[in-house]
């Protein structure tokens, strides 16, 4: 049975930046008897010796019930492995963590993501993910050669960041501005010339609200300058996006889906940290408040019924 929310048994969010998404969780938290702590996971550390070994500020060592991982910072290969350590250390002592470090692995991975989706048996589109230039060129001079475009895109990103389309053989990127790694898609054009996507936010096994981002350019991600539109989720944008979700272990995800012609919806990818500023103005309810319940029952600290959402 859900148990009343105890100071004794804290609830930490796990963010790198003091930003509107953390102002939002705080005070949907705050509505339910809950003040979370908040850390950045470049903080915590592994004290080997007497008493809990993980190490969280504000914690004075002890255990927390629940995390929330909002946002990981850049750093170095060693940098990030110990910041997922931490999360999988927490994992596998029975404290709730959303997301799953396995998830957060698999969605910061495109590469990965990708493999998820294709076994879970969805729609993505058709794309290669190699070390070797050879393998790269071939598979963009065949896609080239039928009349398509390729994006290219960094195995690690998020927000559209260093996304290209190459339309000429000519322009392939080299191995310095791939960090070593080709990830490469066949470009999906939109329907009717119309640049579009929808975004469908899913949390807890259930979807949340969806949003269409249209956008000037081919590039819709909001942080882009897309404009966000409101989207009816319906029956199959709604299976695709709790699917892949469920197939890279996501507890709550954004999930980018793409009109792909005849074949219909497909998915881009998915973001296990996602932002949803843009998704807030037009979905209609609280995003971060359902994100919250969702997460509050995953960790069995009960909600108050008096708890009151912004209109």
């Amino acid at each position: 049975m859900p148990r009343s929310p105890d100071p004794s048994d804290p609830v930490v969010i796990f963010t790198d930046t003091a930003d509107w998404h953390l102002r939002r969780l705080s005070a949907a938290l705050g509505r339910r008897g809950v003040t979370p702590v908040v850390a950045s996971l470049s903080d915590c550390a592994f004290a080997v010796g007497a008493g809990e070994p993980v190490r969280i500020p504000g914690l004075a060592g002890r255990r927390p019930r629940a995390v929330m991982v909002r946002g990981i910072a850049a750093g170095s290969f060693e940098a990030i492995t110990m910041r997922l350590g931490v999360l999988h250390e927490l994992e596998a002592v029975g404290v709730t963590v959303w997301n799953p470090p396995r998830a957060v692995e698999r969605c910061c991975d495109k590469g990965a993501t990708s493999v998820a989706l294709v076994r879970a048996g969805l729609p993505t589109p058709d794309g290669l993910v190699t070390e070797s230039e050879p393998q790269a060129r071939a598979f963009a001079a065949e896609v080239l050669a039928a009349g398509g475009a390729v994006v290219v895109k960094p195995l690690f990103g998020s927000q559209g960041k260093g996304i290209r389309r190459l339309t000429d053989i000519a322009d392939f990127p080299g191995r310095e501005e791939v960090a070593g790694v080709w990830y490469l898609q066949r470009f999906v054009a939109r329907p009717g010339g119309r640049f579009r996507d929808f975004r469908v936010f899913v949390s807890g096994g259930r979807v949340v609200a969806g949003m269409i981002r249209a956008g000037e350019t081919w590039l819709t991600n909001v942080h882009q300058g897309a404009t966000p539109e409101p989207f009816v989720v319906g029956p199959e944008a709604a299976r695709l996006a709790l699917t892949a979700a469920a197939a890279v272990g996501a507890a709550f995800a954004g999930v980018d889906l793409i009109e792909d012609g005849d074949r219909g919806l497909a998915v881009l990818e998915v973001n296990s940290m996602p932002a949803w500023h843009g998704l807030q103005k037009v979905a209609g309810r609280d995003v971060a408040a359902a994100l919250v319940d969702d997460f509050l029952a995953a960790a069995g600290i009960a909600v108050p019924e008096s708890a009151e959402e912004p209109a």
